[in-house]
């Protein structure tokens, strides 16, 4: 994309120039873009003028989500093209009263709004910011700042002309949603604000733009109309308020952000990779000085996904560690989970965070010490933007366009179906080495009962799992896998009962066919202690009825569909 406005004007002319109506209009001056999402998006000269930069540039090596792709091979897309997405959604922004001038200011402040994200999304900034910034008692730096730092050095590194006073407006967008910007009373047409980063209820074009690219890129479902809703919104006193028919509407945008959150951004699998992918980090950060540059935008830029290649590559000794942690994921020998608890919604208020040392302290006299760098832990919060308030209440409706009156809807007057929770937190805990699975299993377990008096995970205990069989064998023939509990096995059995069930840990149905024999010191066992012939019904059940592991040994054949 080159720039495309190369006539001379002094400066304070030229920046009134660039946010002209008609230079932004004249499609001779315009950049055109096609998105997969949005369709054809075009970019005028002041966007491009920081398009057109390497630091910009830079987001098309980071990955909107991550490390999701190793779960959702399709979970490629970039940060390069939620920005210009932004910019796609903002020129559809009809309904509302906004000249062209603030028009360009908003759209120059969606399309830099990321701009300080570092690698690997939100990772960078949760994850590793906060293990640095715990050692060093440092300041967090939100990437909302980093943006607006970064948006101030590609202005000064490239020239760039434009109006101190725009620039200002520009970055005070970027922070709106952070608890340090500037007073709301402070600001002149606040519900431009709310269009880029809206604090204070959630709803701005961000979300509009990622949540169907996500849905998109992971092959999920989206039936959230984001466009009807664009098309439909007003503002009133300084506010952008809603038809009242669609509260459903706005409704589906929160639970489908929260059902991506749980499907998606915090699933298992893609946070243990991400526990392993932090730890090769920190431990390469004392080499590469990652964090010295946290505060320097001048190197902060060059910080992006390609560090995770550098890392894998280097010869250099002190990065064995972390070259090991990644070929590790490479190779999907990943961090074990253990298991998970949802914390009871009476405890959500005061509940802290769960941390390594919570479950070493739990661990009961064994033979195996658990250690806390053994153990890996998980805290997912999921809400709805307003953690457990309901989003809905900061929002204004109006009755139809002929009415000048704003006014708030409650729940209980749309739908008795609607939640009365509305935030979920998940603690997951994982073995960093897979023969501490059990130990950290029961010691997260005797966690649960310290804390609630009851266990509330919902999947056993990797050692009750794993009672029937205290030794497995793999006979690799024919798909055949032959499992017994580590007793003498003999010839003579009862007939055969077939069982079916599913092996989680495989994710494979398999077909159990179970025969077991009694010891020669020990009589054939009577009649009312045998497993009675059952209907398919009731086979499920059977397992139960079996006498204990120390009177009789049992032989399973399981064969896969």
């Amino acid at each position: 994309m080159g720039e495309c406005c190369n006539g001379v004007l002094p400066p304070p002319q030229r920046h009134q120039q660039l946010f002209h109506t008609r230079v932004s209009r004249d499609r001779r001056l315009l950049k055109h873009v096609y998105d997969n999402v949005h369709g054809n998006i075009y970019l005028d000269p002041v966007c491009l003028k920081f398009i057109d930069t390497e630091q910009f540039q830079r987001l098309r090596d980071m990955k909107q989500l991550g490390l999701t792709c190793m779960v959702y091979p399709g979970a490629v897309h970039t940060r390069f093209e939620h920005s210009l997405g932004y910019i796609g959604l903002l020129t559809k922004q009809s309904k509302l009263d906004i000249d062209h001038f603030d028009i360009q200011t908003v759209k120059l402040a969606g399309l830099l709004h990321d701009l300080g994200h570092g690698p690997f999304s939100h990772l960078f900034e949760n994850d590793f910011f906060l293990v640095y910034l715990q050692d060093l008692n440092g300041d967090f730096q939100s990437h909302e700042h980093m943006s607006g730092m970064l948006v101030d050095f590609i202005v000064d590194e490239h020239h760039i002309d434009i109006d101190s006073d725009i620039l200002g407006r520009v970055k005070e967008m970027i922070v709106a949603s952070c608890n340090v910007s500037a007073p709301k009373k402070s600001r002149e047409k606040q519900f431009l604000f709310d269009i880029v980063a809206n604090g204070r209820n959630g709803i701005d074009v961000d979300k509009f733009d990622y949540i169907g690219r996500d849905s998109r890129a992971c092959g999920l479902g989206c039936n959230f109309q984001f466009r009807r809703l664009m098309e439909s919104m007003r503002v009133i006193d300084d506010e952008i308020c809603y038809p009242a028919k669609e509260y459903l509407t706005i409704h589906k945008l929160f639970a489908t952000r929260a059902d991506l959150h749980r499907t998606v951004y915090t699933h298992a699998k893609v946070k243990a990779i991400e526990l392993m992918l932090v730890d090769a980090l920190v431990k390469a950060n004392d080499f590469l000085e990652i964090s010295s540059h946290i505060y320097d935008p001048s190197e902060y830029w060059k910080l992006d996904d390609t560090i995770i290649k550098t890392i894998e590559t280097a010869p250099n000794p002190e990065l064995q560690e972390s070259r090991d942690l990644i070929r590790r994921i490479r190779r999907r020998e990943l961090y074990q989970f253990c298991n998970e608890f949802a914390v009871p919604k009476d405890e959500l208020e005061h509940f802290k965070n769960i941390t390594p040392q919570d479950i070493v302290c739990s661990q009961r006299a064994t033979g195996i010490t658990l250690r806390e760098e053994d153990v890996a832990v998980s805290n997912v919060k999921i809400d709805l933007t307003c953690g457990n308030d309901n989003p809905l209440r900061s929002i204004n409706f109006f009755k139809d366009y002929e009415s000048g009156g704003k006014f708030p809807v409650s729940d209980d007057r749309i739908s008795h179906l609607l939640p009365v929770s509305y935030q979920d937190r998940i603690v997951r805990v994982y073995s960093k080495k897979p023969e501490l699975v059990e130990a950290i299993s029961e010691a997260f377990e005797n966690l649960q009962l310290r804390m609630f008096g009851v266990k509330a995970q919902v999947h056993d205990t990797r050692t009750r799992r794993n009672a029937a069989s205290n030794l497995i064998q793999s006979h690799h023939s024919s798909n055949h896998v032959a499992i017994h509990s580590g007793y003498d096995l003999y010839e003579q059995s009862v007939p055969l009962l077939y069982i079916h069930a599913y092996m989680h840990t495989y994710d494979v149905s398999l077909s159990l066919s179970l025969s077991f024999s009694p010891p020669h010191t020990t009589p054939h066992p009577p009649a009312r202690d045998r497993p009675r012939q059952s209907s398919p019904m009731e086979r499920c059940q059977v397992l139960y009825q079996f006498p204990p592991l120390n009177d009789y040994s049992y032989y399973y054949y399981c064969s896969c569909h």
